[in-house]
């Protein structure tokens, strides 16, 4: 059974599943807190992640037990503040204000006390029943920061309980004090933060205008506060909850009280802040002798000489290891799969099927799945847990850092390298990471220009490219080292362009002013490799590769209709090839390329199959024996350094897939952006590889 917070749809937002008599808590928290290693450890397997409804911002709901109850435990949008800047900030607030939750966890990093406090303050404004959990303990101890539980318990008058997440440490004091409350053997009375007279007065007053108009018990000092804070959505909010004949002067004189003072939510925000500082000054000690490896560390990596230096080989490291390991399983796969289609082919020939249905399932759809797993599997189960590896050690946060200049010189910031890391993977989970950014606008040029990075379907383009026509100019044993080379020089020159594009578009279509952002450093953490192969291989490996599957699919029916359907004896594919064909000569391509690519548009994963099929004249995807019979195949069609280049910048920068593209559908609401992403990105394609192609000329 589902069941609303609001039976007039006020809270939308807010869908908890309610079940038989499972009892509801809230885990809320700064990003980067380990909010989700307590949810992954409480939860387990047990969990279940969507939208919220109306929103673009995920949930998870996870289950567990404990003392023979129930409990569903949902997992907020981290938020460092309930003040509404963001819809992570609107989400959590409307939860822990008008949830029907139990009790709010507030997971903090106790590393970072004082700053995590703020939110922790106005929880406790919010809810009573709040359960202040410390995590990274064993970080703070190794910072030198020692904290005094008991006093913080004294002074915020509320369950405190340190805990290690990442090893378990203290969960089940948590556990316990959850259960306390459930059983009503432990009352909690928050202290509350007390402002000054003209604000108490003020709340004091529009508590007495709101008592017995609305329908349901609310938190009436909460909806005070944010109301002098002007929070425009609450106002809307309880507009529609107040009864129709009185709400319009019930506002007017909330309204009045508001305007007779001046800045009283910069007022209440100040008061939060500093009396955050204040119990922090007294609950924190710092050994100032301890040695701080983490600034250590961060002197080196987000240095402006040596950084950049040592970011780029990091990920030229993962490239090699990539391309070197990724070549011995991918043969082997593929063996074994295009072995089975024989036998496949022999068992479905029992049922005596038509011979086209025959060519279209197993030449068409088999081979394009059999190409794309083997193609698509092996580089992903080794770039996904390396990538993960650098995430997990709290890397990539500093790689936003080190760019966060770039970006904002483009009209944007450095969460947007976040959003760009994300699309190494694939480029529609880039597109849906972009809801971290804060600005409609900065997102929106995060959205389309995401697309510049090579995703895992591109990857294998360029891999396969730089091996063959770059990496074998030289001798063997280099090979591979110049492959990786040229594999990163594509990823700078699309990390280039995403910064020149999002420079375009921030002063054309999308003007504004960059706008702040806070950006958190999480501290080094000792890999925990178990965990992160589990996490890359099944949240990431699996999950596009599935995607992956489901599109491949029907486009290979596509493919073999057009290289099996005849006009005037030649093959749709044929006709449409010599058609595209002096346009490509331009951009240093063929037709053969170009509609390699308009093929592969439900996933770049078989564009480079379409393309050998093509060339080899048959009315099925093949699959050839060696690196060696390709690149053969590939002389004797025309093919030189150039052409293998503009393959690889056009494969680079060239419209998103199906799949990214309905994720923009999804992420903008609107058809306006998926279509002038796919036109703006394919002009810069056809810009980029024009200009190679004449500049190549006039040089050689």
């Amino acid at each position: 059974m589902l069941e609303k917070i609001s039976d007039n749809n006020v809270f939308d937002n807010i869908v908890i599943e309610n079940i038989d008599d499972k009892i509801i808590i809230g885990l809320a928290g700064n990003p980067n807190t380990g909010k989700s290693t307590l949810f992954n450890y409480l939860t387990g397997l047990k969990q279940h992640t969507g939208n919220w409804p109306g929103k673009t911002v995920s949930n998870a709901k996870g289950y567990f037990s404990y003392d023979k109850k129930d409990y569903i435990l949902v997992d907020l949008p981290g938020t460092y503040s309930l003040f509404i800047n963001s819809q992570e900030e609107e989400i959590a607030r409307d939860f822990i204000c008008f949830g029907n939750h139990k009790i709010t966890i507030v997971l903090v990093d106790g590393t970072n006390l004082e700053r995590n406090l703020n939110l922790v303050l106005q929880i406790m404004e919010a809810t009573d029943n709040v359960i202040m959990c410390i995590n990274l303990m064993d970080e703070a101890e190794k910072k030198g920061i020692k904290i005094d539980i008991n006093k913080l318990k004294e002074i915020l008058k509320i369950p405190v309980v340190p805990i290690v997440a990442r090893e378990g440490v203290g969960v089940e004091t948590l556990l316990e004090t959850v259960n306390q409350i459930v059983n009503n053997k432990l009352e909690i009375r928050p202290n509350k933060t007390t402002y000054d007279k003209t604000i108490e007065n003020s709340i004091m007053e529009m508590e007495n205008i709101l008592k017995g108009q609305l329908d349901r018990n609310f938190n009436l000092r909460w909806i005070a506060l944010r109301l002098m804070d002007g929070d425009l959505n609450m106002k809307l909010q309880i507009k529609k909850l107040l009864p129709k004949s009185s709400n319009i002067d019930t506002l007017i004189q909330i309204d009045d009280i508001i305007n007779k003072h001046n800045n009283l939510g910069e007022r209440i925000v100040t008061t939060l802040y500093e009396r955050a500082e204040a119990i922090s000054d007294k609950v924190i000690n710092i050994n100032q002798t301890n040695n701080s490896w983490d600034k250590k560390i961060d002197d080196i990596l987000t240095n402006r000489l040596i950084g950049y230096p040592i970011m780029l080989l990091l990920l030229g490291i993962i490239f090699w290891i990539t391309i070197i390991g990724s070549n011995y399983p991918s043969d082997l796969l593929s063996k074994f799969l295009f072995g089975i289609e024989p036998k496949l082919s022999q068992v479905f020939s029992i049922l005596n099927p038509p011979d086209w249905l025959h060519g279209m399932l197993i030449f068409g759809v088999y081979r394009t799945l059999a190409w794309v797993i083997s193609v698509m599997l092996p580089p992903m189960a080794i770039f996904f847990p390396l990538f993960t590896l650098l995430e997990d050690l709290g890397y990539l946060p500093r790689i936003a850092f080190n760019l966060d200049n770039f970006f904002r010189r483009a009209g944007t910031q450095g969460k947007q390298a976040l959003t760009m890391s994300m699309g190494f993977g694939c480029n529609a989970a880039g597109v849906i990471s972009t809801r971290i950014i804060d600005s409609p606008r900065e997102k929106l040029i995060a959205i389309i220009t995401n697309n510049f990075v090579p995703c895992n379907g591109r990857f294998p383009i360029i891999i396969t490219m730089a091996t063959l026509f770059m990496g074998r100019f030289f001798s063997g044993k280099y090979t591979s080292f110049i492959a990786a080379f040229y594999v990163l020089l594509m990823v700078v020159i699309g990390v280039l362009i995403t910064i020149i594009a999002s420079k375009l578009l921030s002063k054309t279509i999308l003007k504004g002013v960059p706008s702040s952002f806070t950006l958190e450093l999480p501290p080094y953490r000792k890999p925990q490799i178990r965990k992160v192969i589990i996490r890359s291989i099944f949240d990431r490996t699996l999950f596009v590769l599935s995607r992956a599957i489901m599109v491949a699919a029907p486009a290979g029916i596509i493919t073999w209709l057009f290289t099996n359907m005849n006009l005037g004896g030649e093959s749709l594919l044929s006709i449409s090839a010599n058609f595209l064909n002096p346009f490509a000569q331009l951009i240093g391509l063929d037709g053969f390329i170009l509609m390699a690519f308009l093929l592969g548009f439900p996933a770049n994963e078989i564009v480079l199959p379409i393309l050998i099929m093509s060339y080899m004249s048959e009315g099925a995807i093949l699959e050839l024996d060696d690196l060696n019979t390709l690149q053969m195949l590939l002389l004797n069609n025309g093919w030189t350094f150039l052409t293998a280049l503009n393959f690889m910048l056009f494969s680079l920068l060239h419209f998103p897939c199906g799949t990214t593209l309905l994720a923009i559908k999804n992420e903008t609401n609107s058809i306006k952006w998926p279509l002038f992403t796919l036109m703006f990105t394919t002009s810069i394609a056809i810009f980029v590889t024009f200009l190679v192609n004449i500049l190549f000329k006039l040089i050689i």
